[in-house]
């Protein structure tokens, strides 16, 4: 049975793939194909994986027992391809948030997970999304479930940093080194989890009837309200565009340069440790990628607020 594992980076791309999967069963069984999403995985099955209160060796040893008896169980049912969609086994944008750096701790995380399935992970499909986007999402995110708004040298010190997606995907490469690591960015899959099934399995799934945009981020009008109903200055959220950018230009030229550079780098092979997805329906030509979805908002898993580890 082939594991693969789904970690995007993004809410609303997540969360729209994860409801396409639920959507199509019909489709997925007739092709033996097993699906583990949030409403499994935060229901105790991946319990212990990462540290948290009480837990340890001895929690982690339970939670590869869990992942182990589910996986045989699964193949014993027929199942061929097995996708796991879960956007928290990269971690949280809190925690980005705190740390003021991208997953800088995805390497030891991912490292667990890989212990958890006991070698069993053939394949992780990362999504990625250009850095000025995720970080205005992730700002968004976070101010609408109650973090104060950064200061101006702390949104530079997040714009300027050193991380990049090059090093996550490096981070997780060396983390699960037996896997296939497979990348898609966000702009070649936005509001089309139809695109995502077949960048993560490779087949071509049911066509989306229209665009899908689940859980987006809250526009700049919501997050003000949400301000001054918990009795904060609504006026910390500037502008009349209906996203939030509290990045200015020259950090926000700074995160698209960055990011640019990452996809020359995937492009280029990345040094043998991932591989770049091409052809997705044409939503962005060749190497190039489309400026429309660059627009438009970041949501987020809205199983988060209920189930979601501690960020």
């Amino acid at each position: 049975m082939k594991v693969i594992l789904h970690i995007g980076a993004h809410r609303t791309g997540t969360t729209s793939f994860q409801a396409y999967i639920r959507r199509d069963s019909d489709f997925m069984r007739t092709r033996r194909i097993g699906f583990w999403g949030p409403l499994r995985t935060r229901k105790g099955l991946f319990a212990g994986i990462q540290p948290g209160v009480g837990g340890g060796h001895r929690s982690a040893r339970r939670a590869r027992g869990r992942v182990l008896l589910q996986l045989n169980k699964a193949e014993r049912n027929g199942i061929k391809t097995l996708l796991v969609s879960d956007e928290n086994m990269l971690g949280t944008m809190r925690r980005n948030m705190r740390s003021r750096s991208l997953y800088g701790d995805v390497g030891e995380r991912m490292a667990r997970y890989a212990t958890a399935f006991d070698g069993h992970i053939d394949t992780v499909v990362m999504s990625v999304r250009a850095l000025n986007h995720y970080w205005s999402s992730a700002t968004s995110y976070c101010v609408a479930r109650g973090h104060t708004i950064l200061e101006p040298d702390q949104l530079l010190r997040v714009a300027f940093g050193p991380r990049s997606w090059r090093d996550v995907i490096a981070d997780v490469a060396c983390a699960v080194p037996g896997a296939k690591i497979v990348i898609v960015p966000f702009e070649r899959t936005a509001g089309r989890p139809d695109a995502m099934f077949q960048g993560v399995t490779g087949l071509h799934g049911p066509r989306n009837a229209a665009e899908t945009w689940l859980n987006r981020s809250p526009t700049a009008s919501e997050l003000r309200n949400v301000l001054a109903d918990r009795g904060d200055n609504p006026g910390l959220i500037s502008g009349l565009a209906s996203r939030w950018a509290p990045f200015d230009p020259a950090a926000t030229a700074a995160m698209r340069e960055a990011y640019m550079d990452d996809i020359h780098w995937l492009t280029a092979g990345a040094d043998g440790l991932a591989t770049l997805t091409e052809d997705l329906g044409h939503r962005g030509a060749a190497q190039t990628l489309p400026h429309g979805p660059l627009t438009r908002g970041q949501g987020h898993d809205d199983q988060e607020r209920r189930m979601a580890e501690p960020g």
